[in-house]
């Protein structure tokens, strides 16, 4: 698996965004359509940029093997489009040159903690996929900290990373409150960390599930470490893909929703074959074979849901296998649970 070497200073960075807003501006959008997607199946790989330093999310195990379900979700969209849930090359990157690598063709995918928001949208040539993780801003801080409740953070030293949502969540929440607070901005989750650690600030701010990771890596471990129970925000995490390419956000989009679906119709990566033979219901068949309408529309060979549920499992499996009672996160689902269960996550028709 290839990992990205060149560093990019933050300054490089937005310049990099620019140049590429400019460039898509003037690329007529029938000149981008289905690019990518050939550009991966010529490539024999797919380009996937990820943390790569969040268990749970994506990481890689003692063994060096890329772990999480992020990297479940990269696999999925291989196996839909290259036949292979290998054929992934995952790129780690930060979150100041996660998008212009991005616009820059440096990497085809983008699933890496990124907060679906309209100015990432509407302003930066990006386009979202559906919604694959429910999370909310949230505060960590050491188990013997005064820190109880958020009204004790009121003239904090807050740590956060640099050109996120929380930057200016936390700006606006305490602004609400007419509370003060010094804040410590980062670059890496590692500065995030090392600067708790280190005491150079009393609680630090991210997302629940990345507080989480964080706590895991930690001195003392998970024990050693407290989250607080308020959340102070929505982060709905989602792919990204560049924008001009309806066709590549169509693939990711509906692979991740044959995830949900799967899920929904009781279909896992042990049984998904008998459901093909045996299925309960045409719908089933229809779900599983993808009829020939699907392949025209997504450009993708006959069998290509199959693929997927062989190669990962449907969403429940793969939550469970990162996030799940048995593993060192043990996240419970919450509101992404499916919604038939009181969460947030359903699949439209597949038909």
């Amino acid at each position: 698996m290839g990992l990205l070497k060149e560093k990019i200073w933050p300054w490089r960075c937005w310049c990099l965004v620019l140049v590429c807003l400019v460039n898509l501006a003037w690329c007529p959008a029938q000149a981008l359509a289905g690019r990518v997607l050939e550009m991966v199946r010529d490539n024999k790989t797919m380009r996937v940029g990820v943390s790569g330093v969040l268990p749970g999310f994506s990481h890689k195990d003692e063994t060096g093997k890329w772990q999480g379900l992020e990297i479940d979700l990269a696999r999925a969209v291989a196996a839909a489009v290259l036949e292979d849930p290998g054929k992934v090359t995952f790129v780690e990157v930060t979150t100041a040159n996660r998008f212009p690598l991005l616009l820059a063709d440096k990497v085809d995918l983008l699933l890496r903690n990124t907060t679906y928001a309209f100015n990432r949208e509407a302003a930066m040539g990006l386009r979202f996929a559906n919604i694959y993780f429910f999370d909310g801003q949230a505060f960590m801080v050491p188990v013997a900290s005064p820190v109880q409740t958020l009204a004790d953070l009121n003239g904090t030293t807050i740590g956060y990373m640099r050109r996120t949502t929380h930057e200016q969540t936390i700006a606006d929440f305490f602004q609400a409150k007419g509370w003060t607070y010094h804040g410590l901005p980062v670059e890496t989750l590692v500065e995030l960390r090392e600067n708790l650690l280190a005491g150079r600030c009393q609680v630090i701010t991210a997302d629940r599930g990345q507080l989480a990771a964080l706590r895991l890596q930690a001195p003392g471990g998970p024990q050693a470490w407290r989250i607080l129970p308020e959340v102070i925000s929505e982060e709905p995490l989602a792919a990204v893909v560049r924008a001009g390419d309806e066709e590549w956000l169509l693939v990711v989009k509906w692979v991740i929703y044959a995830l949900i679906k799967a899920e929904e119709q009781g279909i896992t990566q042990a049984n998904v074959r008998e459901m093909l033979a045996k299925p309960p219901n045409p719908s089933f068949q229809r779900f599983l074979a993808s009829d020939g309408l699907s392949e025209k529309t997504l450009s993708l060979k006959p069998g290509w849901v199959l693929r997927v549920i062989e190669a990962v499992g449907n969403y429940g499996e793969i939550y469970e296998r990162h996030f799940g009672p048995t593993t060192p996160l043990a996240l419970e689902r919450g509101p992404n649970r499916l919604g038939k269960d009181g969460g947030l996550l359903f699949s439209p028709p597949f038909r």
